[in-house]
C-alpha cells in the first residue's frame, strides 16, 4: 500500500513538472515570436480584449519599396525614409485561403510606429506597404532636364549651364554636380546663400558658403563677401603632417590634433548652426582630406607622407599629372566624419568641412588654367581640403582655389587664404524654390 501511494505520488509529481515545461517552453515560443517585431518597437495593437495563441502571432507581413520601386519583404519597419501605402496595405482574415479584407481596421504611421486600430476577430492578419520618400537631392534633379557626363578634365567649364546638371558613378553609387556657370544653383539657408556642388548619393545636397543675406540684395558672386574670413590652413609647415585637416606627428592619417582651419570652421558653426540648424543637416556623409602618399609624382607609390620626406599626395597625381579627379575618398581615415555617421573617421566635432581639390575640377577648375566664367570663381583665393605636396625642406602645400579661378594656388598652409564652409542638407529636408538668385531653393521650416 505504501508503494502504491508512493507510486501514486510520483505520477502526481511528474504531471505538474511536465506542465511545468510545457509553461517554460510556450513562453520561450511566445518571446522568440514576438521578437522580430520587438526589435522594430513598431506594431502596437489597439482593440479591446483578443485571446491569441502562439500560432496567431504571426500577423504582420511587411514589405518596402526598394530603388526600382519593387516590394521586397523585410523582417522590421522602417524608422525614417519611408510612407505607409495606405492604398495598398490591408488586414483581413483568411477563408479558403484567400484573404478578406476588414475595412474597417485603420491603421497609420508615424515615426517608425505603425498603429493598427480595430481589430475585432481572432486570426486578422495585415500587410504593410511601404513607399520611398524623395529625398531633397531627387527633388532638385527633377527640375533638370539636361543630364550630362565629362570625360575631359583637361580644359575648363565656361560655358552658362543653366538646367544642366552632369554626373558620375562612384563607388557608393550616381553623384550629380554643377559644373561651368549655372544660375539655378543657389540655396538660401540660415540666413546665408549657397551653391549646390553635387547631390550626393544618399540624396543629400553638398553646398559652399556664398555670403550672407542682406534684406533683398541679391547675393554677390566675387569678393570677400563670398568667404566667412581669410586665415591660415595650419599654424605651421616645416612636416608633411601639417597637410592634414587633422594630424598627429609620424602619421600620415593622424587625427589627434586639430588644424587652424578645422578650429575656425568649428567655431563658425557653433555660432550659426549649431543651435537652430542642425537638425537640417546630414551627418552621414563626409569631407575628404585625401592624405594618399607618394614619392613618385606621376603615379602613386604609398610612400612618404612624414617628417620632410617629399611627398606628392593623391590630388596632385589625380589633378596635374592626370587630370582624373574622383568623388570617391581614398582612405576611410581620410573622410572626415562625425560619430554617427556609418562610414570615415567618425572624429568631427561637427558636420562642416571644405571643398575638395576633385570637386573643383569636375566643376570646371583646372590645373595652370585660368576661369573666371565657373560658379567656384570669385576672385578671392580660398582653401580647399585637398594636401597637394610637400617638398623636402619640409614646406607643406594644400590645394586652393586662385584669384583668377585657377586649379591650384599651391600654398603653403601657413599663408592666409579664404575659408567657405562645405555642408550638406539631409536627404529628407523638404524644399522650395528654383534655385534662382531671385527664387533660391529654400529648405522648408527654417
Amino acid at each position: 500500500m505504501e508503494f502504491e501511494v508512493l507510486k501514486r505520488s510520483h505520477g502526481k509529481r511528474n504531471i505538474i513538472i511536465g506542465l511545468f515545461l510545457v509553461v517554460i517552453i510556450s513562453a520561450v515560443v511566445l518571446n522568440y515570436t514576438l521578437a522580430k517585431y520587438r526589435v522594430s518597437d513598431s506594431v502596437p495593437i489597439i482593440n479591446s480584449e483578443i485571446n491569441y495563441k502562439v500560432p496567431d502571432l504571426n500577423m504582420v507581413s511587411l514589405y518596402i519599396a526598394n530603388e526600382e520601386e519593387d516590394y521586397v519583404e523585410v523582417d522590421t519597419i522602417p524608422l525614417s525614409g519611408y510612407t505607409l501605402n495606405t492604398e495598398q496595405s490591408y488586414c483581413g482574415q483568411s477563408n479558403r485561403g484567400e484573404i478578406v479584407k476588414d475595412d474597417s481596421i485603420i491603421l497609420t504611421y508615424e515615426n517608425g510606429l505603425v498603429n493598427v486600430l480595430g481589430i475585432s476577430k481572432k486570426g486578422t492578419k495585415c500587410y504593410l506597404y511601404f513607399d520611398r520618400e524623395q529625398t531633397v537631392g531627387e527633388g532638385i534633379l527633377s527640375n533638370y532636364t539636361n543630364l550630362l557626363t565629362r570625360s575631359d578634365f583637361s580644359t575648363t567649364v565656361e560655358d552658362t549651364t543653366t538646367g544642366t546638371i552632369y554626373y558620375a558613378d562612384t563607388s557608393k553609387g550616381r553623384t550629380y554636380y554643377f559644373a561651368g556657370n549655372p544660375t539655378d544653383n543657389w540655396v538660401q539657408f540660415a540666413g546665408f546663400y549657397w551653391r549646390i556642388i553635387r547631390i550626393n548619393e544618399n540624396g543629400s545636397v553638398r553646398m559652399i558658403y556664398a555670403g550672407e543675406v542682406s534684406g533683398s540684395t541679391e547675393p554677390a558672386t566675387t569678393g570677400t563677401s563670398t568667404q566667412i574670413q581669410t586665415n591660415t590652413f595650419n599654424s605651421s609647415e616645416d612636416n608633411n603632417m601639417y597637410v592634414g585637416y587633422m594630424y598627429q606627428s609620424n602619421q600620415v592619417h593622424g587625427l589627434t590634433t586639430d588644424s587652424t582651419i578645422k578650429k575656425v570652421l568649428d567655431e563658425w558653426y557653433e555660432d550659426n548652426l549649431q543651435v537652430n540648424y542642425a537638425q537640417y543637416l546630414s551627418t552621414e556623409v563626409g569631407f575628404c582630406g585625401d592624405r594618399e602618399p607618394s614619392t613618385d609624382k606621376m603615379t602613386s607609390n604609398g610612400l612618404g607622407g612624414t617628417g620632410i620626406t617629399q611627398t606628392y599626395y593623391g590630388a596632385y597625381i589625380r589633378l596635374v599629372t592626370n587630370k582624373t579627379p574622383t568623388f570617391d575618398c581614398q582612405n576611410d581615415n581620410d573622410l572626415y566624419t562625425v560619430v554617427s555617421s556609418s562610414q570615415g573617421n567618425k572624429v568631427l566635432d561637427y558636420p562642416i568641412g571644405l571643398i575638395t581639390a576633385d570637386e573643383v575640377a569636375f566643376a570646371g577648375g583646372v590645373y595652370g588654367i585660368s576661369n573666371s566664367g565657373y560658379y567656384l570663381f570669385t576672385n578671392q583665393q580660398y582653401w580647399t581640403m585637398s594636401p597637394y605636396y610637400c617638398w623636402g625642406t619640409g614646406q607643406a602645400r594644400v590645394f586652393s582655389v586662385r584669384y583668377d579661378g585657377m586649379l591650384p594656388d599651391n600654398n603653403q598652409v601657413v599663408v592666409e587664404r579664404g575659408i567657405r564652409p562645405v555642408i550638406n542638407l539631409s536627404p529628407d529636408v523638404t524644399i522650395t524654390g528654383s534655385g534662382t538668385t531671385s527664387d533660391p531653393y529654400t529648405v522648408v521650416g527654417t
